[in-house]
Formats: structure tokens, C-alpha cells, sequence
């Protein structure tokens, strides 16, 4: 029997800035270096982001939300892991005929079909499930933060099995066998990190993390010389 999984992108809980929503490697850099560059550019305007980039409502309570429109099993597995590309392998090796995706993105492929050839990271990873037949459905909650559409992939959807519903139009009550969190690092700042820490204890289930290392934040801290190399 086909298994389901769940997948949470953190970013789907916040409203990050216009300027900073592209595609990144998912590297060092990326994920701790960059959030300091913008951090000190931002200072230089006299707006401090730790204060006005933060969690949107929608975090509080969402996995009350959660099980009022779907069935966590008692024995479902739960993975941490910074990268989204991760959910891709486990619905490969476990059997997924679904996957619910609550994210800012769709990692369907950016450029169409042609954007399923290339090698799997964070952006296709979707899209090479129902392209390599892993998965037959998928269900994409976007978050109210996305500058994406649904239009932008109208080649995929016309080929695959691709809904976008909202929250509160999912009413099957879908057993849920799997739960992937990510953290997404390139798209989601590390004063935020403590945040998604308690965001994963709130579900009250064992989980296991898979390549999630933690960052450490102390703008304040850096030495002159770290200043220099950031905005190199």
C-alpha cells in the first residue's frame, strides 16, 4: 500500500523581503554568510531585519491545524534536515504515492519539463517524483508569503497530478506515514533558528535530523576582518 508524506518548508512561515526570494545554492554561504551581508547592508539604512523580518501567524497552532484536516499516524517518521531535495529521497525509499507540500515554493522545476533533467536539488526535487514515477499526486498548500503562482507552471500541471489547494479546502482526512521539516537555510534567517527548533518540538513526536548543522548568529561579534570577508 502507497504511503503518504507530508513535507513543511519553514519558509512557508515567513514573510522574507521581494529582493531576497531567488535561487540560491544551498551552500555556507547561502545559508549564514549571506544573512550577515544582509543584515550590515540593511543596517547601513537604519532597518534592523532581526526585528522586522520574523514568523507570520501562521505558525501558531499549525499543527492543531494539522491534525484537524489529516491523520498523523502514531508510528509515522519524522525528518529534520536543511534541505527540501531531502523529501525526494524519502519518498523514494519509502513507497510515497503522495505528497503534501506546505512551502513559499513549489520545487516543481523552474523552467518547465526541461527543468526535471537536471541533477535533483532543492527546486525540482517535486517534480523528479512525478516525473520518475515515484509519487503519482501532489498537493502544493502555498504559503500566503509566496511571490510564485500556480500559472508559472502550467506545463508541469497539464502533464502531472498537481493541485493547489488552500488548508481548509483539504477535507479527505489523508493518513499521513511520513513528515519531512526543513529548514531551508539560503531562504530563511538564522535569528530565526530557535523558533523552527521549537516549531519541531511542538509536534511531540521522535524525529531523527539529517544533515541540519546549526548557525550561529552574533553579527554583533564578528571581528573586523570577518566584516571584510562577508562583503566580499
Amino acid at each position: 500500500m502507497k504511503k503518504n508524506l507530508l513535507s513543511i518548508d519553514w519558509d512557508y512561515f515567513i514573510p522574507i523581503k521581494e529582493r531576497w526570494y531567488g535561487s540560491y545554492i544551498e551552500n555556507r554561504r547561502n545559508n549564514v554568510i549571506i544573512w550577515y551581508r544582509r543584515y550590515f547592508e540593511d543596517k547601513k539604512k537604519g532597518i534592523n531585519i532581526e526585528k522586522s523580518v520574523k514568523t507570520g501567524r501562521e505558525l501558531i497552532g499549525f499543527w492543531n491545524v494539522i491534525k484537524e484536516h489529516f491523520i498523523i499516524k502514531k508510528k509515522a517518521k519524522v525528518y529534520v534536515s536543511d534541505s527540501h531535495k531531502f523529501s525526494y529521497y524519502i519518498g523514494e525509499n519509502s513507497n510515497c504515492g503522495e505528497v503534501i507540500n506546505f512551502d513559499a515554493h513549489s520545487d516543481l522545476g523552474y523552467g518547465g519539463i526541461k527543468s526535471l533533467d537536471f541533477e535533483l536539488n532543492c527546486a525540482n526535487w517535486l517534480g523528479k517524483l512525478l516525473k520518475n514515477e515515484v509519487v503519482n499526486k501532489v498537493r502544493i498548500v502555498y504559503s500566503p508569503y509566496t511571490y510564485e503562482s500556480k500559472d508559472e507552471f502550467q506545463e508541469i500541471n497539464q502533464v502531472f497530478n498537481v493541485k493547489y489547494p488552500q488548508i481548509e479546502d483539504i477535507k479527505d482526512k489523508t493518513a499521513i506515514d511520513y513528515i519531512h521539516i526543513c529548514r531551508s537555510g539560503s531562504w530563511t534567517p538564522p535569528w530565526l533558528d530557535c523558533k523552527f527548533y521549537e516549531f519541531i518540538k511542538d509536534l511531540n513526536m521522535p524525529y531523527k535530523v539529517v544533515k541540519c548543522p546549526k548557525r550561529h548568529w552574533n553579527p554583533e561579534g564578528l571581528t573586523l576582518s570577518d566584516k571584510i570577508y562577508i562583503t566580499l
